[in-house]
């Protein structure tokens, strides 16, 4: 029950924030998108916790594998659905043109803040289920999501661009760096809404350079490596 309410709580954060966005300039607005946005988050959520732990855990382990699995799956699925598209998602390994020496110093300076995190917070020793676990899904299944359909989604609700440090920014690209956020930063327990602003400020933060990455590269690719090694180092 307290992370149904707390998917209640984002939802509420996602359409509250993305109606003042979208009123104020309604002529780049789609509700209808925004609606499909909190849907996919929706999806995902419930994928990830096993349907709130009715489903079995088949493949066992500390980690959570099944659920990070399902949740891959069901983002590539819906990035081959016409709608969406694999390219549009960002899921080719082909770079843009011209963007590998920026996507490089943005890469080294987003690397660096994952060593500087490392040291600032260091992990116990990692077995080795722990470091397959961190070198691979995390940064596959959330990049897939956040950076991927997720992003394509919100850009469709909220159309208006700005051009700034090389690439078109919207509120989509703000609202899914928000939503990253608060998918581990925010939650319901003991009857109250819980956030932390420090893990809201270590993932939230950061997210932006793995949308910067995403859009001037057009490539998912980057930012998966980066995101598993970013978890790995710890």
């Amino acid at each position: 029950m307290n992370g149904l309410i707390g998917l209640a709580g984002v939802i509420g954060i996602l359409l509250g924030a993305g109606l003042v966005v979208g009123l104020g300039n309604r002529a780049a607005f789609s509700p209808r998108w925004l609606l499909i946005s909190a849907l996919l988050v929706t999806l995902n959520d419930a994928l990830l916790t096993n349907a709130y732990r009715l489903l079995p855990n088949m493949l066992g382990g500390t980690w959570n594998w099944q659920g990070k699995l399902l949740a891959l799956g069901a983002s590539l699925a819906i990035a081959a659905m016409p709608a969406f598209g694999w390219r549009r998602t960002g899921l080719t390994l082909s770079q843009a043109r011209g963007s590998w020496r920026p996507a490089l110093a943005v890469g080294l300076l987003y690397a660096a803040l994952f060593v500087a995190k490392a040291l600032a917070f260091p992990g116990d020793k990692p077995d080795g289920e722990t470091l397959a676990f961190q070198l691979t899904l995390p940064g596959l299944e959330e990049e897939v999501f956040y950076r991927g359909v997720l992003l394509l989604a919100l850009d469709r609700a909220f159309t208006g661009r700005v051009t700034w440090l090389g690439v078109e920014w919207g509120w989509g690209s703000v609202l899914s760096c928000l939503l990253f956020g608060l998918a581990h930063a925010f939650g319901f327990s003991h009857g109250t809404f819980t956030f932390d602003p420090l893990t809201m400020a270590l993932t939230g933060g950061p997210a932006f350079l793995a949308v910067w990455l995403r859009l001037r590269t057009g490539s998912l690719a980057l930012p998966v490596v980066l995101h598993n090694l970013g978890n790995a180092l710890p």
